[in-house]
């Protein structure tokens, strides 16, 4: 691994994407990305009697679909990173415990999946294991219950609102043997613009979003228009205009390559999601069901995922405090191929 600028790491031996897997409630496989998925549970309490035991559920079903493509149990792996929106992170805990696997539980709001797979591939490129799992899951109903209102209150959501996803996705990462690549990653810094508003993530996770954009693409020396796609994690339609702006005035255009998980997941027309999708199983979902299989087969090259997260709680929220924010990306490469750029040249480009 080697330091680029402060925040900024490039994986000089990139850890590589084993396998994934990826589940999804009815709702999102109504979207635009429906077939996509790997699997749909039509039931949103997925047989359990409670919502949160639910979430639970989905995220131990996107990890059991990562572990049986690529062969292995849970006794097989290293470690496992990974998080979720409930308090303490309780269902990773769950979903994770019965794998008898080192873990480390992490927080970063919906932008877990993306700290989850910066960890890991940090993980593995330290040698403290040939395999590392990374996963991230959230639920609709849990979300509302413990960050807005109770659904049984039947309150009305304002059109800046967006529609917490309810799935789950999981990658498992090592050493050799995969077609997708983590090349390089930047972990953002904490911006807080002072917005309150709880019903309006896309507005306050914009800035953070641009602000680690900014400092990935000084850091590995590249431009926009190198990468097929860059993702950012949800921040829905009104969260999109604002951060490309905001790039464009540190003279960055991102806007004929961005991409919103948010704002593909849902069909807003006719699903009533208001500015889109968000949530941990947004990016994490989006990742594993259409931007790796994207890297895997070859139709794009390279690709900048960073996924936001605004770092609220429900204390927070009643005490009227600001929400501070977050953005983590991660920079993900498909097959090598014989003679790639060098960095020098990547920077001189």
């Amino acid at each position: 691994m080697e330091k680029l600028r402060r925040g900024t790491v490039k994986f000089t031996a990139p850890p590589q994407i084993l396998a994934h897997g990826c589940t999804v409630s009815k709702k999102e496989s109504q979207g635009p990305l429906g077939s996509l998925f790997d699997q749909v549970q039509e039931d949103e309490y997925f047989g359990q009697d409670n919502w949160e035991k639910a979430e639970s559920q989905f995220q131990a079903a996107a990890i059991n679909i990562c572990l049986n493509r690529a062969g292995i149990k849970g006794s097989d792996l290293d470690g496992a990173v990974g998080g979720d929106l409930l308090n303490q992170c309780t269902a990773t805990s769950f979903a994770i415990k019965d794998l008898k696997a080192p873990f480390l539980g992490v927080y970063g709001a919906c932008s877990t999946i993306a700290e989850s797979l910066i960890t890991a591939a940090a993980l593995v490129d330290g040698g403290y294991g040939e395999r590392v799992l990374a996963s991230a899951g959230s639920h609709f109903c849990s979300a509302e219950k413990q960050f807005r209102t109770p659904l049984e209150y039947g309150s009305q959501r304002p059109p800046s609102a967006q529609w917490t996803v309810t799935g789950a996705g999981a990658v498992l990462i090592g050493k050799t043997g995969g077609k997708a690549r983590i090349t390089a990653a930047t972990v953002g810094t904490i911006v807080d613009m002072g917005i309150k508003d709880a019903n309006h993530m896309g507005g306050a996770m914009a800035p953070a979003f641009a602000d680690t954009i900014a400092a990935h693409l000084r850091g590995v020396g590249a431009r926009p228009i190198d990468y097929d796609a860059i993702f950012s994690g949800d921040l829905g339609v009104i969260g999109i205009d604002l951060a490309q702006e905001l790039l464009r005035r540190e003279e960055i255009d991102i806007s004929s390559v961005h991409h919103d998980c948010g704002e593909m997941i849902f069909d807003r027309k006719s699903q009533d999601v208001h500015a889109g999708g968000s949530g941990c199983g947004c990016a994490a979902s989006v990742l594993c069901a259409h931007v790796l299989p994207m890297l895997e087969s070859g139709q794009w090259k390279r690709v900048l995922f960073c996924a936001t997260g605004a770092l609220l709680s429900p204390t927070t929220v009643l005490q009227g405090e600001s929400i501070p924010c977050i953005a983590h990306a991660v920079e993900l490469r498909g097959p090598a191929e014989p003679a790639e750029p060098t960095e020098s040249n990547e920077q001189a480009g």
